[in-house]
């Protein structure tokens, strides 16, 4: 199942967000969350504060439940993500993307409006039933959250230093043997 643009970012974004609370936790600025908007391609508002900072670190958890969450659960959550922000889906347009869905208006509080964007995109993932494409990472030392994407669903590490690691265990483990 290949999910449209908007799913497959609103996916990718939450994980990486969700992620950032591991140790060491790489949100703690102003600035790290300013990255992380310009590197997820967000629209709308972005306060660059700390109080927009704390809201945004807040909601791992919540978003961290919403994508390892069964099926069942995960309608749950997301009926009470979209029912809290009263959120509406339309069309737009903008920047160099096609038609997408924004369901909160854009200077709604970035913390709701990934919220949102994540609820919408599981939306698309629990319809499809494809919620095995959401997982913990495969590393014995790790608990991030791998969205995997690709055709053939090998991706098993929430980051290449992940995956790395294990190879050079591997390797290890088979050059003692």
């Amino acid at each position: 199942m290949a999910f449209t643009h908007d799913t497959a970012a609103a996916l990718q974004s939450a994980v990486a967000l969700a992620n950032t609370a591991l140790e060491p936790d790489t949100l703690t600025t102003v600035e790290a969350l300013s990255e992380f908007y310009a590197e997820h391609e967000y629209s709308g508002g972005h306060q660059q504060d700390e109080g927009e900072l704390e809201a945004v670190r807040a909601i791992r958890d919540a978003l961290r439940e919403l994508l390892t969450a069964d099926r069942a659960r995960s309608v749950e959550l997301v009926n009470a993500i979209l029912a809290d922000a009263r959120a509406v889906p339309r069309l737009v347009r903008h920047d160099r993307l096609d038609w997408h869905i924004h369901a909160i208006d854009d200077e709604a509080p970035l913390a709701q409006r990934v919220m949102v964007e994540t609820a919408m995109a599981m939306i698309d993932v629990i319809r499809a039933d494809e919620h095995n494409r959401l997982d913990l990472c495969a590393a014995d030392d790790c608990n991030g959250l791998v969205v995997d994407l690709s055709r053939n669903r090998s991706r098993r590490y929430c980051s290449t230093a992940c995956g790395n690691r294990e190879a050079v265990a591997a390797y290890r483990a088979r050059q003692k043997a």
